[in-house]
């Protein structure tokens, strides 16, 4: 499939834009619908949205350069060139994290209650924009003999774009259904964080384009350090009865 969906003015616009744009979209629409319901004006949402969008964006391509820096330091001035590719989503979780619970100060709102209304929109976008690589022929698995393999360069190799779409698409129904029944604010994002990072973790393992860190894949080191890490701050929580505040 061709990357590029159109022109502009000589400008190429390609389909993993299109789709991130409306992984984007799509994600705050679930969470502008979850946070209204609970009172929140629409007004602080879009200010809440714009910014921790910027630095998720800007997160997800510090991240990336940072381990891929054997490149990015010998040509410097392909650090600005998004247009050329280099996004991770975990890069992008822990930027949207820090501006968001610093903007959450400034709006004197609750920043756990506000993660866990956005937990179900950020696993819908990542289920979304997985399509992108997808269209680029990037982030897929090694070959295979499984009748859905996908054809790469005339090899049949693990659609893993495909398995962590899946995976996101019914980590999204669970925490839908989830969010009623929430015990202390904070839990669903906690929920959100482990079970993304179960799936990531094996599904990392077949990937052949893997970030890495000496021999071991970034990606699986950050599932298990979120794996531990939220899973006691669950279990923890749950024992303290713990209440949010900012």
């Amino acid at each position: 499939m061709n990357p590029v969906a159109f022109e502009v003015f000589g400008i190429a616009i390609r389909w993993y834009g299109i789709l991130m744009a409306t992984a984007m979209l799509m994600g705050s629409m679930v969470f502008i619908r979850l946070a209204t319901k609970r009172g929140y004006h629409e007004d602080t949402l879009f200010d809440i949205i714009l910014v921790v969008l910027i630095f998720s964006v800007l997160g997800a391509r510090l991240y990336y350069v940072i381990f891929s820096w054997d490149y990015y330091g010998a040509n410097p001035l392909q650090i600005l060139n998004f247009r050329g590719g280099g996004m991770a989503i975990h890069g992008g979780v822990i930027g949207g994290l820090i501006s968001g619970f610093f903007l959450a100060r400034v709006k004197k709102v609750d920043f756990f209650e506000l993660a866990d209304y956005a937990a179900p929109g950020l696993i819908l976008g990542q289920a979304i924009g997985r399509w992108g690589n997808f269209i680029n022929g990037e982030a897929h698995g090694g070959p295979t003999d499984l009748p859905w393999g996908i054809l790469v360069e005339g090899i049949r190799v693990h659609p893993t774009f495909l398995y962590e779409s899946l995976w996101n698409l019914m980590i999204f129904g669970f925490l839908l259904v989830y969010m009623k029944r929430l015990k202390f604010k904070g839990e669903g994002f906690l929920l959100y964080g482990i079970l993304y990072s179960v799936g990531r973790f094996f599904i990392e393992g077949l990937r052949t384009d893997s970030l890495m860190l000496g021999d071991f894949r970034v990606a699986q080191l950050i599932s298990i350090a979120t794996i531990l890490l939220f899973s006691g701050l669950l279990v923890w929580m749950r024992k303290k009865g713990y209440k949010s505040r900012i």
